[in-house]
């Protein structure tokens, strides 16, 4: 049985090398613009789902309360038509604010800011854990770094604002360990 041993010249593992100032702030500097993004993604997520669901909570009380209002407003059992007079007005009310409201174009404008903010976002990721490691130089670095910081400036000022209780949701969610990957756990 033949025992190869490893000499010392071979060449480090990305943990192994050793990082010069510069480049260890660009990384952190990229982690916390990573950090930053999942927030904003997971956020966005959230009040699109809320704005999805708030569809539903109005639209399909709306669909039901106007079959009851038009049902019994054709029955003999009410004469009076009270019944059916308080339905309408609460369909009414109900239409209005899903038409004031418009919780679809919400729901589909946060989805489509969520998914901007993760894929920026795994940008960002490749770019410390891979790229930063390749024999680029730190200008180099520092410029890509710059674009991506740009980037998310961007989406910020595009993107709606982040509802405080879609933030509170995102947040508590990042920290049960919703953001993280079961790869870097191990």
């Amino acid at each position: 049985m033949a025992i190869f041993l490893r000499m010392d010249k071979r060449r480090p593992a990305t943990a192994e090398r050793p990082v010069s100032k510069t480049k260890d702030e660009i990384i952190k500097e990229a982690k916390r613009i990573e950090e930053s993004l999942l927030v904003s993604s997971k956020g966005h997520f959230a009040a699109s789902h809320f704005w999805g669901n708030f569809h539903l909570w109005i639209g399909v009380p709306v669909v039901l309360l106007s079959a009851v209002a038009g049902a019994s407003a054709l029955s003999q059992f009410d004469p009076s038509h009270i019944i059916a007079g308080l339905i309408s007005i609460v369909v009414a009310a109900l239409s209005g604010m899903m038409t004031f409201l418009n919780p679809n174009e919400k729901a589909s404008v946060h989805l489509n800011a969520g998914n901007n903010y993760d894929s920026l976002q795994n940008k960002i990721r490749i770019f410390w854990s891979i790229d930063c490691w390749r024999d680029e130089s730190e200008q180099v670095l520092t410029e890509r770094l710059k674009y991506f910081s740009e980037q998310k400036d961007k989406l910020n000022q595009s993107c709606p604002q982040i509802p405080r209780w879609a933030y509170n949701i995102a947040r508590k969610g990042i920290e049960e360990g919703q953001g993280d990957y079961r790869v870097d756990k191990k």
